[in-house]
Order: C-alpha cells, then sequence, then structure tokens
C-alpha cells in the first residue's frame, strides 16, 4: 500500500510541475507578443535575435514580474533609427498601458522629450535643472543645458 501511494504523490507532483511549466511558457509566450516578438520562437536562443529584438526580450524579462518602477540606461542605444523609433512606440505604449514608472538615463534629449514627463539634467555628477521636460527643453535656465540644447539643434 505505501508503494502505490508514493507513487500517486510522484504522479500528481509531475502533474503540477507540468502545469506549472506550461503557465511560465505561455505568461513568456504572452510578454513576447506584448514587446512584438514572435512567440512561436520562444525556444530560440537569445543569440538568434537582432539588437533589437534582444532590447524587447530583455524588455519583457524585466516587466513579467510586474514592476512598478523600472531603470532604464541608454535603452535606445547602439540601435538603428528606425528600430530606436518602433521601440520608443513599445516603450510609451507599454508605461502607458501597465501604469510603470520610469528612471531613464539617456544622452539623447529627443528620446528624453519623447519618454519623460520630468527631466533632470546632470554634470559631473551634480544636478544643475529639473523640471517639466517640455519646459527645460523649450526654455532652458542653466547654461550647462543651454549648451546641450543647442548642440543639438545646430548642426
Amino acid at each position: 500500500m505505501g508503494v502505490s501511494a508514493g507513487a500517486n504523490i510522484g504522479e500528481r507532483l509531475m502533474a503540477q510541475g507540468q502545469r506549472h511549466y506550461g503557465q511560465l511558457r505561455a505568461t513568456g509566450q504572452a510578454w513576447m507578443g506584448q514587446v512584438e516578438l514572435d512567440p512561436g520562437r520562444i525556444d530560440d536562443a537569445p543569440r538568434t535575435f537582432s539588437g533589437g529584438m534582444q532590447q524587447r526580450l530583455q524588455i519583457a524579462r524585466t516587466l513579467v514580474t510586474r514592476p512598478r518602477l523600472v531603470f532604464m540606461d541608454e535603452p535606445t542605444g547602439g540601435l538603428d533609427v528606425s528600430v530606436q523609433a518602433r521601440l520608443l512606440d513599445m516603450l510609451r505604449t507599454l508605461v502607458r498601458s501597465l501604469g510603470l514608472s520610469v528612471v531613464l538615463v539617456t544622452h539623447d534629449l529627443a528620446v528624453a522629450r519623447l519618454l519623460a514627463h520630468r527631466l533632470m539634467v546632470m554634470r559631473r555628477g551634480q544636478v544643475v535643472e529639473t523640471g517639466l521636460t517640455d519646459q527645460i527643453l523649450d526654455d532652458p535656465q542653466h547654461e550647462y543645458t543651454q549648451l546641450l540644447v543647442s548642440s543639438v539643434l545646430t548642426p
């Protein structure tokens, strides 16, 4: 009697493990779809994805835990302009739909304008200006911020 009871418990544990694996896999596929990747590629190694796709995989990996705050350091760095635009559009949609707060570190003022509500300009580790993004970029008060904004506008 002890052997069959043990086998029964083992079978139930195996079934629970398979269900758990199935739920994890379905969640992974759903997040791949959220970041505009083909869920059918769930078994593909990350190195087989392009740079932009790898960035979206990393975003999905971060968001699957449903954080309320996300830190992003140069999320579009090293990506082609068209890939950047698509990634930024996706990020704006996810931030809005998931109610995320994002701390974004970037040297790209266009990215800051597109994604950030508030902006903090730092120079040599010190905050030199802070406020609403559009106000700072349209009417910079600190000379360093003025230099940054003018360098973007001047070829």
